[in-house]
């Protein structure tokens, strides 16, 4: 596949779009949609630039000006989201503080599973959780009022380390897991303040941290020393939210010994 085909991508998509605008005058028209002419005066660029963009040539497309082009294109923001993902750039708008509320039947979710599930807000606090969940997670889950962030609890409270058969690894491995979230919003100020805390109160979590790894939430085997019940283990799979992109809904499933 050549170097050009992205872009190539791109200029399709720009006059696809450019050509579904409803037409800016009266009559009939040669040609469908909006003139390129009249897309570059809205979007406050050059004619040669939209052109050369849409001819799927190699000129440089910043974000300010895709930003433009995207509001000129009334794009929705499934579509703005990939102008800017053809383009290879980061929309500005995308570093938005995420939303806090979420729709009543997202966190219903975990309910509806057997096994131990709870859904994780973009500050990786738990927002939702079943009682299986509650059950497992001792001193995380099962406390009335109790500090619901993952990561806190893994790193600042004792009980962590008891219930986590392979603390180490683990914390080392959300430490990563959770950079990968940071990267996408790095001056987000809520998860700068959870980094500052850990830091202030955990110096695994600043060791772990300095190492700069970066893991996607991947799933795997997952051992518990469960105060009451002994050795737990479980196959955990992590799924995305298509409508809350930041939130992840993490199920376990219990292993037949």
């Amino acid at each position: 596949m050549s170097e050009s085909y992205p872009k190539r991508l791109l200029g399709a998509f720009i006059r696809a779009h450019r050509e579904r605008l409803p037409p800016k005058t009266g009559g009939r028209r040669r040609t469908p949609g909006w003139r390129r002419e009249e897309l570059a005066e809205a979007a406050l660029v050059s004619i040669t630039w939209i052109t050369w963009l849409e001819q799927g040539r190699d000129v440089t497309a910043s974000p300010a000006a895709l930003s433009r082009l995207a509001d000129a294109l009334r794009l929705t923001p499934a579509e703005r989201a990939s102008l800017f993902d053809l383009a290879g750039k980061r929309d500005p708008l995308a570093a938005a503080e995420p939303q806090t509320e979420l729709p009543l039947d997202l966190l219903a979710l975990p309910r509806h599973f057997n096994g131990p599930a709870y859904l994780l807000d973009a500050g990786w606090a738990a927002r939702a959780w079943n009682t299986a969940a509650a059950e497992l997670f001792v001193g995380w889950l099962d406390v009335e009022g109790h500090e619901r962030n993952l990561l806190r609890f893994v790193f600042l409270e004792s009980a962590a380390k008891k219930l986590l058969a392979d603390w180490p690894e683990r914390a080392r491995r959300l430490t990563a897991e959770f950079r990968a979230d940071f990267s996408r919003r790095p001056t987000d100020a809520a998860l700068q303040a959870l980094i500052d805390a850990l830091s202030s109160g955990s110096p695994d979590f600043v060791h772990f941290w300095q190492e700069q790894a970066v893991l996607h939430r991947e799933g795997g085997e997952r051992c518990f020393h469960h105060p009451q019940r002994g050795v737990l283990r479980f196959v955990q799979t992590t799924l995305l939210v298509a409508a809350q992109p930041d939130c992840k809904l993490v199920c376990l499933l219990p292993l037949c010994e």
